[in-house]
This record gives structure tokens, sequence and C-alpha cells, in this order.
């Protein structure tokens, strides 16, 4: 069988990412290969959060890149894609017209997701990660918008949750107060009944700041060496994060906010190091994409993110 080609949209508050992963079945050893990763900072969640709306000249442009998209899904003969929106468009008054005129002008379906099942999505994405089955975890992913928080208990999803705290509303100061006070308070019942010592973090600020950390591969961030670098990378200007980490500016504006959250859940939860896999929303829709399309047609199972 030849190479079959999955994708998957995500339509995020910070950027807009398509992912395409060829899949052979019949390639016991490597399987999997990414095929394409487009990421475009169209900060969505900018005007969403703030204004309640996204403007015209965003839309517009949310609309000429979601038909660069489909030009590529056709050029590289993509078999199964699924379009998701997460928060930005989940908040914005005129998400209707907008996945309506997407509809019409690219003929992509938009799916805007709520926070649930976001988290659900996210959360196939650790499939195969080499965990221990015996031990407790959360995974938990700090997107632009939302916060998604998965509890993992031998092995097993026990629950997933979305908090409406992300790096791009604490950017516009947008984060309600009860918002926290509502993580904080499922953290706590859940340190009383359950042993975090990891947590699985997923994002791209949290693998940036992995990477950063230098932490070398199948090795954990600790989180004490994260308090470190957020604090140091606080004493920089936005301008000098670019300049001297190589950061995007998309990225530099964001990533200790961001650190701050993550930082945050793993105090709540008395967790002491992050296992950081590079894997995310788009992936776990490509994951659910390809158990669907194999439980169709008969395929044994293979490990998709192994």
């Amino acid at each position: 069988m030849n190479s079959l080609q999955f994708a998957a949209i995500d339509i995020g508050s910070n950027a807009v990412r398509l992912l395409i992963i060829g899949i052979s079945p019949d390639n016991t050893e490597s399987p999997f290969n990414k095929t394409l990763m487009i990421r475009v900072p169209l900060r969505l969640g900018q005007e969403s959060f703030v204004d309640g709306k996204i403007s015209d000249k965003k839309a517009k442009k949310l609309v000429r890149l979601m038909k660069a998209f489909k030009h590529l899904l056709k050029v590289y003969d993509v078999t199964e894609y699924r379009v998701c929106a997460t928060a930005a468009m989940r908040e914005a008054t005129n998400a209707k017209e907008l996945v309506k005129e997407i509809k019409k002008e690219t003929d992509l379906k938009v799916e805007v997701i709520d926070g649930q099942e976001e988290a659900m999505i996210i959360y196939e994405s650790h499939f195969y990660y080499n965990l221990n089955e015996h031990q407790n975890y959360i995974f938990v992913d700090v997107g632009g918008g939302s916060t998604e928080v998965s509890l993992l208990v031998n092995g097993e999803l026990v629950q997933s949750r979305s908090y409406n705290i992300g790096s791009v509303r604490l950017l516009n100061n947008k984060v309600k107060s009860e918002d926290y006070d509502i993580l904080h308070q499922d953290l706590s019942e859940l340190k009383e009944q359950y042993l975090i010592h990891d947590i699985i973090a997923s994002g791209g600020n949290i693998i940036k700041l992995n990477t950063l950390a230098k932490v070398r591969k199948d090795r954990k961030l600790s989180l004490t060496a994260l308090e470190t670098l957020n604090e140091e990378l606080k004493q920089y200007s936005v301008d000098d994060l670019i300049r001297k980490y190589k950061l995007k500016p998309d990225r530099a504006d964001i990533i200790t906010l961001a650190g701050d959250i993550y930082i945050d859940v793993a105090r709540s939860i008395g967790a002491k190091n992050f296992i950081v896999p590079q894997i995310g929303l788009i992936d776990g829709i490509i994951h659910m994409l390809y158990i669907k399309w194999k439980e169709k047609n008969g395929i044994p199972d293979i490990d998709i993110l192994e």
C-alpha cells in the first residue's frame, strides 16, 4: 500500500497551523513521516478576546490562508483531513459568518470545537508516548486562548477540562480572576486524590522553553529549571528576546506568560517535572482521523506517534 496523506488544520488564537503526515501501514519500521508543517501567526485572539469579533481585514486574511491550504491538500493528495477552530473563533460573534465564507470560498468545513472537545483531541495526541502505566499524569496544553488539562490514571483518561486562560488572553489582560479560581480549585481537588510527579506538557511555547533550557532528548524539564529560565527571560524586552534567543515576534511577547501558566499548574498540583513531547492539537486530530480510517478499512493497529 502506498503512503496515504492525512492532514489537520488548527485555527488557533495565536497561529493557524497545517500539518500533513504521510502514513504507510505496510512499512512497519517507519510508517509515519511528516510531509509538511506550516504555521502562520494570524493571532485571531488579539481581536476576538478584546473586541468580541474578528475584523474584516483579518477575516479576509484567514480566508486567503484557507484557500492556500486547500490547494496544498490537493497538491499532496490528502486522503482525510479535518479543520478545527478553537478559543478565538468560539468567542467571536461573527464566527458563524466566517465559517460560512470559508466554506463558500474553499469548500473546507471548519468545526468550531468547544473547550471539552479540544481537551479530548489534545489528549489523543499523547498516545504511544512512552509513559509509565502505573504512574499518574496530567496532560496540559497552554494555547493562546485556553488551557486544557487532562488527568491520566494508570494509562486511562479520567477527565478533561478546558479553562479560559491563555497566553494571548494574558497579553491583553482578558483573563478573569474567577477562571483562575476554578482552575486552582480543580487542581487542589486532584492533588488531594492523586499523586502527580510529572506533567505532560504540549504547546509551542513549552516546546521552545524546553529547547532554551537545553533539555536533552528523553530527559525531563524540571519545574526548578523552568522557573529559573522564565525569570531570566522576563529580564529582557521583546526586541531583546527576538535578537538574543532568536524568537519569532509572536512567540517573544507571550512565551513567559505561557511559562507562568505551566508553572502555576505544576505548583498547584505538586508536580516537579515536565515531559515535553513535540505534539499538540493537530497531532491529536490526525491520530483520530487515522483511527477512523483504519477501522473503516480493517487495518491493524500501528503506533502513530512512536
